[in-house]
């Protein structure tokens, strides 16, 4: 920064804008429009332009804003990503979480943290980029339902390869304290729904119960999860070194004596590799189809079995050489380089061949939590980082 007057006065304006976005109820699966429609003005104010991603029923949005540089050069552009949505909340918060509060060194709000932070740190200093004579274009990138398996950011991809914008160096402003994240495994979410015939639990042989069903596919998830852990690479750099499998909830029933003949388990798996995940999702489908499902047939001929792909977040790779750690390093004289276990839309962006970074303010730790905070000095943080981008003089 010239001056410790210009960074106040960002400051005092990302809180501002942070409080604005505090506001906008952004709950993953509902209307993001009005966040995005603030979003858009704003930049549109400062020059930018851009285009908008819809979701099939046109009410959750993904932005992608443009300032373009005002002198040529060979330097890559620079996006700026975060997802506008927000987990739910539940009871037991002592503010209101949808008005930021402020309290000593902390701003609390639902999606303070995760992420409408960096959200509210670009925004800030948008303006700043608008008047500089830029050498080289700054996009600026929200989308919606990461929280949901990444919902929105694999439409916004597909827009991109269409605009042919593949090349650059993205910063996912996911809450990190400001570390450079180059690695974290992949996400897949899947619901898998059992349909059995209801009967008397006095006659179960005349009825096909979708619970029992779902129950012996959980079974089988489980022995499938130490195949998981024997295929580990050895370099693995993650913690747990292997790919994970999680049973999030089973689902159905009415009553003691009624046999179930609707059933559906939520459940997840993080892998380490794609191959791990294909293996996966082979052996349950061989099991459901040609185990379970010909056995509640013999029954029931309208029995059935269906997997619900909620989302399959690829993994974010680790590479020998990254023009966006590189980057981050040489702003913040930090050459470090860690993984994390939660998932982001990092990898989507990587996949295209963007290089890619997760780097942000807040703490992981404070995320989807009841009071969910994020200390005011990482804003600042955030601020001097995006002002480094503005100086920059490496050739990247």
């Amino acid at each position: 920064m010239s001056t410790e007057i210009n960074l106040e006065e960002l400051y005092n304006n990302s809180v501002k804008i942070l409080t604005d976005l505090i506001g906008f109820r952004t709950i993953s699966g509902e209307d993001n429009s009005a966040l995005i429609n603030y979003c858009e003005d704003y930049l549109h104010k400062l020059g930018a332009t851009s285009f908008k991603t819809f979701d099939d029923e046109k009410k959750r949005v993904n932005l992608f804003a443009t300032l373009k540089a005002k002198k040529s050069t060979k330097k890559k552009p620079i996006i700026l990503s975060g997802h506008t949505d927000v987990v739910p909340v539940s009871k037991g918060w002592s503010t209101d979480p949808f008005v930021a509060t402020i309290k000593d060194d902390k701003l609390f709000g639902r999606g303070s943290c995760d992420m409408k932070g960096f959200i509210a740190c670009t925004l800030a200093y948008a303006p700043i980029y608008s008047k500089e004579n830029l050498d080289r274009d700054i996009h600026f990138s929200f989308t919606f339902d990461e929280e949901t398996a990444c919902q929105g950011a694999p439409i916004l991809i597909e827009e991109l390869k269409k605009r042919k914008i593949k090349d650059g160096i993205c910063i996912i402003g996911e809450p990190t304290n400001m570390k450079i994240i180059d690695a974290h495994k992949g996400c897949y979410e899947y619901t898998t729904y059992f349909k059995g015939l209801a009967g008397h639990s006095s006659a179960p042989h005349k009825g096909v119960s979708a619970v029992e069903y779902a129950a012996k596919y959980v079974n089988k998830l489980m022995e499938l999860r130490k195949n998981l852990k024997e295929r580990a690479p050895k370099d693995s750099i993650f913690d747990p070194p292997h790919s994970t499998l999680s049973i999030g909830g089973v689902f159905g029933g009415i009553a003691h004596n009624v046999i179930a003949d609707k059933c559906h388990v939520n459940w997840e798996t993080r892998p380490v590799v794609k191959e791990d995940g294909i293996f996966l999702n082979q052996e349950i489908d061989n099991y459901a189809n040609e185990i379970l499902l010909p056995e509640m047939k013999k029954v029931f001929s309208n029995a059935s079995i269906e997997k619900d792909i909620i989302g399959e977040i690829v993994g974010f790779d680790r590479v020998n050489k990254s023009d966006a750690c590189e980057l981050i390093s040489s702003l913040t004289g930090d050459n470090s380089r860690q993984v994390v276990s939660f998932g982001t839309e990092a990898g989507l962006f990587q996949e295209i061949g963007i290089s890619t970074v997760v780097c942000g303010p807040g703490s992981i730790e404070q995320a989807h939590k009841i009071d969910e905070f994020i200390v005011l000095d990482e804003l600042k943080k955030c601020l001097n980082l995006l002002d480094g981008i503005k100086n920059n003089s490496i050739s990247l």
